[in-house]
């Protein structure tokens, strides 16, 4: 087993590397005018079991096409140069969301992405709470191995309930059925019943609106489960529909911290009283001053690295 990442993912990859007791494979990477890149590893991977950890969701650093065309590349690499099996850990997959054609002559562009890497011999693909279960499965041809991080943020809300009555919450109706799996793995934490509801939620001409609360929270301990934050609307919504409804302390937890600049309105007076995100996603500079607050991050360093070890 050799463990791969490039410069961008090495943070999270050292973490995961020191939860299995092992070293990061070094490697070369360049950049070539244009904005051409090329990564190589420097140790003989011929006859092994070559794993890649990279995240893909885009910042100033990098766009997703950016990230996407060097995990590939890399992968197609290491397979070119006698890896026996080659297996990618992207804890955020792009393009996961346009996974149907919701306008005429759209682009399916999960299925896209899935052919890329079935193209360079990847042998399996390791990702963390995708958008849709469903989707990424038809989508792809090669093993697939879907991680979730219910357990990860259960144990750290968990610890910190007293015995209040506590309700985990959907911020929309596309969100039940992942709530639903979260309020079952915390209720089984608790040792204890967990209630559930959830908010409506209409978007007509990218306008969000829909403020009916289906579910009792007054006096009760919310948290909101989400697959994902960008722009937090949703959530602050949510959360202000549940405020007015009497609930005593509201959370959000959602894997994947994609923020964008208007997520800055979750830290704000009137917003949760903790998010709590992964580590699946580096933070943008602009937020880490909020990790002396409200802002808590859940490391899934090790939830990838027994994966890998199950794998391997």
């Amino acid at each position: 087993m050799m463990l791969f990442a490039p410069a961008l993912s090495a943070v999270l990859a050292s973490k995961v590397a020191e939860s299995l007791g092992i070293r990061l494979a070094t490697s070369e990477e360049r950049e070539f005018d244009g904005g051409e890149h090329k990564m190589r590893s420097l140790e003989d991977v011929r006859g092994e079991h070559a794993f890649v950890i990279h995240s893909l969701c885009g910042n100033d650093a990098a766009s997703a096409n950016d990230r996407l065309c060097r995990l590939l590349f890399l992968a197609g690499g290491l397979k070119d140069a006698g890896a026996s099996r080659v297996t990618t850990v992207v804890p955020y997959l792009p393009y996961a969301r346009k996974d149907r054609r919701t306008q005429p002559r759209d682009p399916v562009t999960t299925r896209y992405v899935a052919a890329m890497f079935e193209a360079v011999g990847v042998d399996c693909v390791v990702v963390l709470d995708i958008h849709n279960d469903a989707a990424f499965d038809n989508a792809f041809r090669i093993q697939t191995v879907r991680l979730e991080a219910a357990e990860t943020f259960a144990a750290a809300v968990a610890g910190g309930i007293g015995e209040q009555r506590v309700v985990v919450a959907s911020p929309d109706i596309g969100g039940i059925k992942r709530a639903q799996k979260f309020r079952e793995t915390l209720s089984r934490l608790l040792v204890r019943e967990v209630d559930f509801a959830f908010v409506e939620k209409r978007r007509t001409q990218g306008v969000v609106s829909g403020e009916a609360l289906v579910g009792s929270v007054e006096d009760a301990e919310i948290v909101f489960y989400d697959d994902m934050i960008v722009s937090g609307t949703t959530l602050v919504r949510a959360v202000n529909v549940a405020r007015r409804a009497g609930a005593r302390q509201i959370r959000v937890a959602a894997p994947h911290a994609a923020f964008a600049p208007a997520a800055a309105q979750l830290f704000q007076s009137d917003g949760p009283d903790t998010v709590l995100v992964s580590d699946s996603i580096p933070l943008r500079p602009e937020f880490m001053p909020f990790l002396q607050g409200r802002l808590q991050v859940c490391s899934i360093a090790p939830l990838i690295a027994k994966t890998i070890g199950e794998l391997a």
